[in-house]
């Protein structure tokens, strides 16, 4: 579970989701001085409202928070029902139950209503979390990277780069900034023939060319999950790229991106729009 892969809309259902609890334990009904003490909550008035009705919003809740912290390789149905979905129905079930005590009630208390907001904003950002582009926004948006070092200096190792706790170890191989790329092979020059004669042309040698420069690995960081494929072209995901951490990209291959995990495996990011590059 990675918790940079919650989004905005994820916190309003968590947020509402604390308020709902809270409410559950203030009173039903309006009341004043001493007769108060007399007004059950919501647990103790009647079995429907408080776990038929209080508590569904809460495992809605947390069922949708749930589905966004599991990787997207990892099952999100139990029962061959999305958990996302299941939780959106139950926080929209107790958003209708708590509108209905509100309306039969004849002096409804600060639970109920306090109850009654909490739900409608929970169901809200149930439903409007995956749609609105606001609340698809990253709770915690990845960290920078390291202001760049004067010439000469030694970076300072952060986590996501080689060398890093927690990161692959740099071993100077070509597809790291900084690596040195390998270097053609020179073919011997010609010498000039016993007795001043002209030096015969030799044919070139196309084996020992030195790759592309095209390409510069960059370091890059993923809005929310998203898988990496194979770089065979199967549609099997390998790993993937959680916010919050920094990737390198190794090769350009049209608008998809080749990067390396922290482990050392390669693969084919194929949605790369709104990459953070470091």
């Amino acid at each position: 579970m990675n918790i940079r892969s919650l989004t905005r809309g994820d916190g309003v259902v968590i947020g509402a989701a604390v308020v709902l609890f809270i409410a559950s334990f203030l009173n039903t009904s309006d009341c004043s001085g001493s007769a108060c003490d007399l007004v059950p909550n919501a647990w103790g008035l009647a079995y429907f409202l408080g776990w038929g009705t209080f508590f569904l919003g809460i495992v809605g809740a947390a069922l949708i928070v749930v589905s966004h912290l599991l990787p997207q390789s990892q099952p999100r149905k139990v029962a061959g029902l999305d958990l996302a979905q299941a939780g959106v129905v139950l926080t929209v079930a107790t958003a209708w139950q708590l509108l209905m005590w509100i309306f039969e009630s004849q002096a409804a208390g600060s639970g109920l209503i306090l109850g009654l907001i909490a739900a409608l904003i929970l169901a809200a950002g149930a439903v409007a979390g995956p749609l609105v582009p606001a609340l698809q926004a990253p709770l915690m948006p990845a960290p920078k990277p390291a202001a760049p070092q004067p010439f000469g200096a030694q970076p300072q190792a952060g986590y996501g780069y080689p060398g890093a706790p927690g990161g692959p170890q740099q071993g100077g191989g070509y597809g790291y900034p900084g690596a040195q790329a390998p270097q053609a092979q020179q073919s011997p020059q010609p010498q000039p023939a016993y007795g001043g004669g002209q030096p015969q042309p030799q044919p070139q040698q196309d084996g020992g060319q030195a790759p592309s420069g095209d390409f510069t690995p960059y370091w890059f960081a993923v809005p929310v999950a998203r898988p990496l494929y194979a770089e065979d072209g199967s549609m099997a995901p390998i790993a993937e790229l959680a916010p919050g951490t920094w990737y390198l990209a190794v090769e350009q291959r049209g608008q998809a991106l080749v990067a390396q995990t922290q482990d050392g495996r390669r693969g084919v990011l194929q949605d790369t729009t709104g990459i953070q590059r470091g």
